[in-house]
């Protein structure tokens, strides 16, 4: 029996219980793993004694393109109709997204275009253009990036892929829920999970309120490109007027139209940490795992340890996407210099 079939007759017949069920439905027929892993879910064992709680990580940043945005990718590039895969495919991304559509569009014989900020940090330019796609750098942050990819698939007819407003790449990005929810069956307290444009919340948030309600998702942010948390907090989506790009990963200034419809209901709750945060929880999972992420990879980190601090949670159990490690070498020597200065919970 299918998840969404043993669950069905448990989900309240509302507009909202369909719109997750529909997600459900594309999570469990996403051909993401053409392309992408099954990433595993492990247990963070000094933090965890830090903190009181068991802390798992979710490694994300183990996918082929050292990132999890591989997953909505693929998941939107393989249900392109042949017309559209003739024309090819436009994007704007500050890395990730560019390295997974990069990718998808090379295995399925795709032309792939991709705009990114003037500042995305050179490895994920490099990582898109050695994958075969044409990259252009515009703009001094993603905003600038996206309306010029706009302006070039409206004039050129190719097909815009969104990195994060689009319900096919939300779900595509769901399949990291679900793999989740088999891989740790008992106790689950809470999910966190790092916020840009919000696909991924998105996509996490449709599956699990509607499999395990129970479960809280809770979005982390940079207090730099807060968009979600102010948008719950407006009770619509806002832009905002400046976003920080150490966390380039999630330097977006609106949350995506779709992904808020989702968000607006079904997160629990969003907390925005600091960039020394940042540094400090790169170092914790470091510590843990001997890998390196970039800074929006470690916001879940740094989020789990913000949430223990405020609310004095202990013996829960609680997962963190670390959901990329595409960050520059010499960018290191910043990152443990600042990490430092933050002091340990």
């Amino acid at each position: 029996m299918s998840p969404l079939s043993r669950f069905a007759s448990m989900a309240p017949p509302s507009a909202d219980m369909a719109l997750l069920a529909r997600y459900v439905k594309m999570i469990l027929a996403a051909p993401v793993y053409d392309l992408a892993i099954c990433t595993p879910l492990q247990v963070a064992p000094a933090l965890s004694q830090r903190l009181g709680n068991q802390v798992l990580l979710k490694r994300e940043d183990l996918q082929p393109t050292f990132s999890f945005k591989i997953r909505g990718a693929y998941n939107r590039l393989a249900q392109l109709g042949d017309e559209q895969r003739q024309r090819g495919v436009i994007t704007a991304s500050a890395g990730n997204h560019a390295q997974g559509v990069a990718l998808a569009a090379r295995e399925l014989g795709i032309k792939a275009t991709i705009v990114m900020p003037a500042s995305t940090p050179g490895l994920k330019v490099l990582g898109v253009r050695s994958r075969g796609a044409e990259a252009i750098l515009h703009g001094e942050s993603f905003p600038f990036a996206l309306a010029h990819a706009l302006s070039l698939a409206q004039s050129s007819g190719g097909t815009f892929v969104s990195p994060f407003d689009d319900p096919l790449v939300i779900a595509g990005q769901g399949t990291v829920a679900m793999e989740i929810l088999r891989q740790q069956q008992g106790a689950l307290d809470a999910i966190f999970v790092p916020v840009g444009g919000g696909g991924l919340i998105a996509g996490i948030a449709a599956y699990v309120k509607y499999l395990r309600p129970e479960v809280r998702i809770i979005g982390v942010e940079s207090e730099h490109s807060n968009c979600l948390q102010q948008a719950l907090a407006a009770g619509e989506r806002v832009i905002l007027p400046t976003v920080g790009t150490f966390a380039d990963g999630v330097a977006v200034a609106q949350i995506g139209e779709h992904g808020f419809e989702i968000c607006r209901h079904h997160v629990d709750q969003v907390i925005s940490v600091s960039n020394d945060q940042l540094c400090a929880a790169i170092k914790d999972i470091y510590d843990d795992t001997r890998s390196i992420t970039e800074p929006s990879g470690a916001l879940a980190v740094a989020g789990i340890k913000e949430y223990v601090a405020q609310s004095g949670a202990t013996g829960q159990t609680l997962v963190a996407i670390d959901s990329g490690a595409n960050i520059n070498f010499d960018s290191l020597r910043h990152v443990v210099e600042r990490a430092a200065l933050c002091p340990p919970l």
